[in-house]
């Protein structure tokens, strides 16, 4: 009979061996499993949110360790799995997390730690599963939201210590809603809004973009009422928000410069209403062809795929009325979603804003005279954003500041041409949007 606590057991363990994505690892896992909706719904709340709180977990079980006891990598993430149940799953009962947790260790051939897993897990029950987190500052914040120390520690010089804490208090927050794009050229938001809940999803309207739904009970999203027949796409609305700051007019020509996996593509595409053309690029084939099958299923007829490396200048593109350039980041704004972000080490991310500042630069060749580019990350580090966008206005002296998205309140002091979404403050991913505009002598 198939068990979601070692499914999810077996899952950690994958990735940690491999490296991998928490999304790609647990979606193979679970579509193999033999496990029913009710199990995986589970499985996935329980592999997400240990990976979530690693650090919170690891710091927990020390308190019941013996000093400098090894542990082998399965035990340790029977522990993790047991104490976030214990700590973070109010609707499990404490003897269950308790008994299945030792029993994993038999399933998993670690039953000489059967008794090390009891013990741990029922000190921490007879001490009321209280949490006594550190007092210095980043030390807690790292502990209580699980996250690694440097990161914290650049989030307070860059937003201080109170929004810093609500931000990273947001990222912590269960992800159970699905944000997704109405395709406008097929059907309208108050028609499909109507139909999903007809079929029992509960809808919410954004209040920022009025294509953009928001879904709870929805289950697999491609078993969804209209998927299949292209009424909508996944698409955060911090993404759709970066789209509508390009201000699509009439028969726009557009270039989406690192467009995997098409989601802005897709809603710039359907703001044209199949007219115009949107050039979408990437340097891979495989990223290229998800692009292109995305088009096919939303029946956008005016999406062209190009494989191209953004790094280097392509001679045979022609110029664009807008050109958008979302560009690979540290990913620190969707920690919520991919919460192995949140342990990297900001000294391996110091290269990230001159490769950023690189392609920004070969990009805005593309932009004609009077054309706008966009700037974008799913990061919230200002090294990567501000930054970025600071550097570029110096140093391009074609290009001046144009002002974005003014009916969206800022959360930060910040330029008119520059826009900083947080998750507390937004309801959206970390997200950063800048544009600029090529100057017409």
């Amino acid at each position: 009979m198939a068990d979601a606590r070692l499914t999810v057991a077996q899952a950690l363990l994958q990735m940690k061996a491999e490296d991998g994505y928490s999304n790609i690892v647990i979606d193979k896992v679970l579509s193999e499993s033999e496990l029913d909706s009710r199990d995986k719904a589970f499985a996935s709340a329980l592999f997400y949110g240990t990976i979530e709180r690693r650090l919170t977990l690891d710091y927990i079980a020390k308190r019941y360790l013996r000093p400098k006891i090894r542990i082998k990598p399965a035990v340790r993430i029977i522990l993790r799995i047991g104490l976030y149940q214990l700590a973070f799953m109010d609707k499990v009962p404490d003897s269950a997390a308790v008994n299945e947790s030792v029993k994993l260790t038999y399933a998993m051939g670690q039953s000489g730690a059967s008794g090390l897993v009891n013990a741990v897990l029922r000190a921490f029950l007879r001490d009321d599963k209280k949490i006594e987190y550190p007092t210095d500052t980043v030390d807690r914040l790292s502990v209580q939201y699980s996250c690694d120390k440097t990161l914290v520690a650049e989030m307070i010089n860059d937003y201080g210590e109170q929004t810093a804490e609500q931000i990273l208090s947001a990222f912590c927050e269960i992800e159970n809603k699905i944000t997704i794009r109405v395709n406008t050229t097929r059907t309208t938001a108050k028609e499909l809004a109507e139909k999903l809940i007809e079929k029992g999803v509960t809808v919410e309207q954004d209040k920022f973009c009025e294509n953009a739904l928001h879904l709870t009970h929805a289950g697999d999203v491609r078993s969804l009422y209209g998927y299949k027949n292209g009424l909508f796409h996944v698409q955060d609305t911090a993404s759709q928000l970066c789209a509508k700051s390009l201000e699509i007019g009439e028969n726009m020509r557009v270039l989406d410069v690192c467009a995997a996996p098409g989601g802005k593509t897709f809603t710039i595409a359907e703001m044209l209403e199949n007219g115009g053309e949107v050039v979408a690029c990437d340097k891979y084939e495989h990223k290229i062809k998800m692009i292109s099958s995305g088009a096919y299923r939303l029946r956008l007829k005016n999406v062209t795929t190009l494989l191209n490396d953004a790094s280097k200048y392509n001679y045979t593109l022609e110029k664009f009325d807008r050109v958008l350039c979302d560009l690979p980041c540290s990913g620190s704004g969707i920690m919520a979603k991919k919460p192995e972000i949140r342990y990297k080490n900001v000294g391996l991310l110091d290269n990230l804003p001159h490769l950023q500042y690189d392609l920004l630069v070969q990009s805005s060749n593309y932009v004609q005279k009077g054309g706008v580019l966009v700037y974008s990350t799913c990061s919230i580090r200002k090294a990567e954003n501000k930054a970025v966008a600071e550097r570029f206005l110096s140093e391009n002296s074609d290009y001046e500041p144009y002002p974005i998205l003014a009916d969206i309140p800022r959360a930060i002091d910040e330029p008119s041409n520059m826009l900083t979404l947080l998750p507390h403050v937004h309801n959206t991913d970390g997200f950063f949007i800048s544009a600029f505009k090529r100057k017409c002598k």
